[in-house]
């Protein structure tokens, strides 16, 4: 307003250097003058670069529109906000506030051949505090089948703290957004902790740890937590009102489990969750791949190896997956993640590049499986033909390996589990024989589909279901691998529990069992000392399965099963198909080598609880028979008042699968990882189950 009362009209003109145009012989009327940001860039011809035009590209810094501000106000009037002083959580480029240094000869305009041959050239894409880092480690080559620690260049910070501190958050936001664009932290999920410093290099570590309930893909280093090795915060995110991700405490498991893991990350893959249900019944503690590239990637394992992930169940909150996480990296050393079901994954590596990669690999992996899945094709077995293989291990698949039970071990530096060969029964004097205690064996040929066969159903085929224990519902090496040791550990032990009569009755058992042997048997030409603990030792060193050793064992498993300390193995689908025999009124009984007590002892006390009330006390042992006798399964079939052919059996072993048909009975072949590979002969002619839920169908 004027001093008179009337408004006063502003004339715009144009700049006295503005260019003017003419349309139709007139002068264009006068524009507002553009500020420098509004400015257009020169035409972009993708033949024509220029090396210098196209770099002009002028941004005012937040110093610059400061000090315009306060001459327009007139003195030294400073009326900015606390967003226009650049130093706020979150301020800067996205709030057009661009360093001093970026002037108009350095900043890089993606769209420019200069500027992209600088960016390409020199300037990595991530943000780092080392030169250059590879896979590759330390005394290791390109052509090595298997990679087990990653090699870091030189660092390129100066020594100062502060500025390693601030390169790591934003290390920290960029992965957080990297993995948000590929689909893995949607929803505010994931995370990712990053360590530094430690022993190796003279000092404390540093833990840098994303934030909870935060955009992973809007994430910036001022909203990362520093910790110490104790989870006390050392210095915390200058953004306000925020908490530690969740995920921390797996991480310090991870820290404090694996000491050369300095990178952490936790994803919401969908393949990595998807995985974890691959085992429709979801018990299943183990993913295995095998014969796949990427496996180079995960560290410690080859094309040729067998990836084993450890999966354990999800929980409410994530603190409480820390101690299924901690024994979950002890059982499996080798492997560089875990999986979590219906949830995801925790990777680590020996650098953030590493645990990236690694976690990137296995995500490959996870989807290879779970399409593979799709396909009628399983990811942890090795192909029968149509790649390659080494001819050592084409002749054990094929002839079940030689004598001696001994591991076949590669050196070739992966934790692939060893080939094992079946060990022959030794016979004890005509002495009825315990568990077989066979070792696990190389049949991922009989693991492939085989041709077709009719598989019997129950109930339509059968109201009677027989069933083997070893190999069948449970490992064949649970008992060589659980048991037996569990004996020989403890037997000192437990004999200074036993009572001076115990302990005569025992030993007198014992040397009973020397002198069933034959002559010329090992043991016998031992020089024993008569004691329970030598005697004991050597008979079972010689896999000798006699009475009095039978009858000690029996006891000490009992013991052990009471205190908890040991626990039956069964598959996962055998729960399941016992239900399922419940529901539809099939029996289901037991007819093992083992005595009907270590049976009962077996199932009483399995992962799943007890579940002995389903067999009905329809148990069976060598009493009845030996296994590889037809006769035996006749008399069985008699005791449970029903015809053979009413009955399907079902077990690992060809002779019993031979003896149990020559009976009349319906026999079946299991096929499980370990089990004694089978012949031709027997795949040809007898119905193969890899799944006791393949013998549950319709009752029409």
């Amino acid at each position: 307003m004027s001093s008179s009362g009337s408004k006063k009209r502003v004339s715009i003109t144009a700049p006295s250097d503005a260019p003017t145009t003419r349309l139709g012989g007139k002068k264009a009327a006068p524009r507002r003058s553009m500020g420098p940001r509004q400015q257009s860039l020169p035409a972009f011809t993708p033949d024509n670069y220029s090396s210098d035009e196209d770099d002009k590209f002028y941004h005012e810094d937040a110093a610059t529109k400061r000090k315009k501000k306060k001459t327009t106000m007139g003195g030294d009037h400073d009326n900015t906000n606390e967003e226009e002083k650049g130093d706020d959580p979150g301020s800067g480029w996205t709030n057009g506030q661009v360093p001093p240094q970026f002037t108009p000869t350095m900043t890089l305009h993606p769209y420019t051949r200069s500027g992209r041959l600088m960016l390409y050239s020199h300037h990595r894409r991530w943000i780092n505090f080392q030169s250059s880092w590879s896979r590759i480690g330390k005394g290791s080559t390109e052509l090595d089948a298997v990679h087990k620690e990653s090699s870091l260049g030189q660092s390129i910070m100066t020594g100062c703290l502060i500025e390693e501190g601030k390169t790591v958050r934003a290390l920290v936001a960029q992965l957080c957004e990297c993995f948000y664009k590929a689909g893995w932290a949607t929803g505010t999920g994931g995370g990712v902790s990053i360590r530094v410093g430690g022993p190796a290099e003279h000092r404390p570590y540093r833990v840098f740890v994303a934030p909870s309930g935060v955009q992973k893909e809007d994430m910036v280093g001022d909203d990362v937590f520093e910790l110490d090795m104790e989870r006390n915060v050392v210095s915390p995110p200058k953004t306000p009102n925020l908490r530690q991700s969740a995920c921390t405490p797996l991480w310090y498991v991870v820290y404090k489990r694996v000491p050369t893991a300095m990178c952490v990350i936790h994803t919401h893959s969908m393949y990595a969750q998807l995985a974890t249900l691959l085992d429709p019944t979801e018990q299943s503690d183990v993913l295995r791949i095998t014969h796949l590239e990427m496996l180079k990637g995960v560290g410690n394992h080859s094309y040729d190896s067998v990836l084993e992930v450890p999966i354990i169940d999800n929980r409410p909150t994530e603190d409480l997956l820390a101690d299924q996480l901690d024994a979950a990296i002890l059982k499996y050393p080798n492997c560089n993640a875990v999986l979590v079901r219906r949830h995801g994954i925790y990777a680590w590596g020996d650098s953030w590049e590493q645990a990236k990669a690694q976690c990137e690999s296995f995500d490959y992996l996870f989807e290879t499986a779970v399409k593979m899945k799709g396909m009628g094709l399983d990811s942890g077995v090795v192909p029968v033909s149509g790649t390659y293989r080494n001819e050592e291990d084409v002749k054990m698949t094929m002839e079940g390996g030689g004598g001696g039970g001994e591991e076949e071990k590669k050196d070739d530096g992966s934790n692939s589990p060893p080939a094992k060969r079946q060990k022959t029964e030794v016979g004890g004097g005509g002495v009825a024989p315990a568990f077989n205690a066979s070792s696990a064996t190389n049949n991922d040929a009989d693991l492939e589909c085989s041709r077709k066969t009719d598989i019997p159903i129950v109930p339509r085929d059968a109201k009677v279901l027989l069933l083997d224990i070893e190999g069948t519902t449970t490992s064949i090496s649970f008992v060589k691998d659980v048991l037996f040791p569990y004996v020989k550990k403890n037997l000192t032990s437990y004999i200074d529990t036993m009572s001076d009569e115990e302990k005569t009755t025992t030993l007198a058992e014992l040397r009973a069992d020397v002198d069933a042997l034959d002559a010329n048997h090992v043991v016998k030409q031992m020089n024993l000392n008569d004691t329970i603990v030598d005697i004991v030792t050597a008979l079972m060193d010689s896999d000798v399965k006699a009475t009095g050793l039978k009858s000690l064992q029996g006891k000490m498993w009992k013991s052990g099963y009471a205190s908890g300390e040991l626990v039956g193995h069964i598959y996962s689908d055998f729960l399941p198909m016992l239900d399922w025999c419940k529901d539809n009124y099939v029996k289901v009984c037991i007819y093992s080598s083992g005595s009907i007590a270590a049976q009962k002892l077996l199932f009483k006390h399995t992962e799943k609880g007890d579940i002995t009330e389903y067999f009905g006390g329809r148990h069976f042992d060598t009493t009845s028979g030996s296994k590889k006798d037809s006769s035996s399964y006749q008399t069985i079939a008699l005791a449970l008042g029903v015809k053979p052919e009413e009955v399907i059996f079902v077990s690992d072993l060809e002779a019993e699968i031979y003896a149990s048909r020559g009976a009349g009975m319906r026999a079946v072949v299991s096929v499980r990882p370990g089990n004694a590979p089978l012949s031709a002969e027997t795949k040809g002619e007898f119905p193969i189950v890899r799944s006791l839920l393949q013998l549950c169908g319709n009752a029409n």
